[in-house]
């Protein structure tokens, strides 16, 4: 398993900025940061209307937008709870692909204020089994200092 450092990537952020800025910070460090470590692409969803999520921030190449609540992103949004996922066959149906290479993926709920999902930040890999829960535990740690979601 692949140790990433999130620590220092957390603190290289901050909350200052508007919360598209933030995303498009977070996005950037984690891909710069992370592209080494077997990341594929990072991004940000975010609901429009009541029945899909529109792309955010991302980098490094072009993704679905918009995608159902069906998949992963879709899931994660309305459960609020982080998923991982050790190899995207398992999903079936459900999965969006919108890169046949990507192979697992996290995918994390963003919490507002009012303690709500209010958007999802979505990690890929080529490789099989690329995350596990540290990877959660780290990428919210991320989130938190950049003031994009509360720890819950």
């Amino acid at each position: 398993m692949v140790e990433r450092d999130y620590e220092s990537i957390a603190a290289s952020l901050d909350d200052e900025g508007t919360i598209e800025e933030r995303m498009r910070r977070v996005a950037d460090v984690l891909w710069d940061r992370l592209s080494p470590t077997g990341v594929s692409w990072v991004g940000f969803y975010l609901p429009d209307g009541a029945d899909q999520l529109i792309l955010g921030p991302s980098r490094n190449k072009p993704a679905c937008s918009p995608i159902g609540l069906h998949g992963a992103c879709g899931q994660v949004f309305l459960s609020g709870q982080p998923l991982v996922v050790h190899d995207v066959r398992d999903l079936g149906e459900s999965y969006v692909a919108c890169d046949p290479r990507d192979q697992s993926e996290v995918v994390l709920p963003l919490f507002g204020e009012d303690n709500q999902p209010w958007a999802v930040l979505d990690l890929d890999s080529f490789d099989i089994g690329a995350f596990a829960e540290h990877d959660v535990a780290g990428l919210r740690r991320v989130l938190c200092a950049a003031g994009l979601t509360r720890d819950n």
